[in-house]
């Protein structure tokens, strides 16, 4: 007697989409990945000078050592630092960064 069974899972391409958005998701409701990466884009020099506190609404809030270096990133950095932002995390509405002297 020959015993014939189907497969009872999904495939692979069907339950791909379902995952990806689903780590979409995931990027989009953990604004700590946002505020963990700030060192990496502000970058290695700027980094000490500055601390990332939080994400809310599509606004970075970062703390900044002294007006000269937040009168440099509000004049010059932002438009460079908010396209690293978006290309790091796409599915994230990032619609500024505010610089706060602290």
């Amino acid at each position: 007697m020959m015993n014939s069974t189907k497969p009872t899972g999904k495939k692979l391409k069907d339950l791909l989409p379902q995952v990806l958005a689903e780590i979409s998701k995931n990027y989009h409701e953990r604004p700590d990945l946002i505020l963990a990466v700030w060192p990496e884009i502000i970058g290695e020099k700027l980094a000490p000078m500055t601390h990332a506190l939080s994400f809310s609404e599509g606004i970075l809030t970062v703390k900044v050592k002294n007006s000269t270096l937040h009168s440099l990133l509000v004049q010059h950095e932002r438009p460079k630092l908010l396209k690293k932002l978006r290309e790091r995390f796409p599915s994230s509405e990032i619609r500024n960064i505010n610089f706060r002297i602290g």
